[in-house]
């Protein structure tokens, strides 16, 4: 019997393969650009910045950005969920300090509706804010989407 393209791909997706296929494409595809607008007086915006760079998944480009905030305006990043730099990764925004792993879950996942990921603020011990001591504050990564209706995504417990 010989199978169509089409009955081909959704006998992939049937037996799960798929997402792994795609992921493994993607993957083989380069790094994913990254645009980090920062305020040019922010260090921890270029620290955070430094560690997507340091992933390997991520080909980094810092701009320092005088109004940011115009930026977060336009990307719908809610106000209650702002911090110091956004970032545009794909057809995502991460505003503030989202882990890395969170970033790249995303990207592998890209769940319905979801504009971007946050962390507001700028919590202790998150990544980029790190401290001598390894104090960290708890932190929670929310989803948000065009109506800016948080979820939570990824939970990081204090230390």
């Amino acid at each position: 019997m010989r199978l169509n393209r089409r009955q081909s791909l959704a006998g992939l997706v049937t037996m799960g393969v798929w997402p792994s296929i795609t992921a493994a494409c993607a993957a083989a595809d380069g790094p994913v650009r990254a645009e980090v607008h920062i305020d040019p007086g922010c260090g921890c915006c270029r620290v955070w910045a430094e560690l997507l760079r340091q992933s390997g998944r991520f080909d980094v480009r810092l701009v320092e950005d005088g109004d940011v905030w115009a930026l977060k305006d336009r990307s719908g990043v809610p106000v209650e969920m702002r911090s110091c730099h956004t970032a545009l990764i794909d057809r995502y925004v991460a505003e503030g300090h989202v882990p890395v792993a969170d970033i790249v879950r995303l990207l592998d996942e890209r769940p319905s509706g979801v504009v971007g990921l946050a962390v507001p603020g700028m919590p202790r011990g998150s990544p980029g804010m790190e401290q001598p001591d390894g104090a960290r504050d708890a932190f929670v990564v929310l989803a948000f989407g065009r109506s800016g209706e948080p979820n939570v995504f990824a939970s990081y417990p204090s230390a």
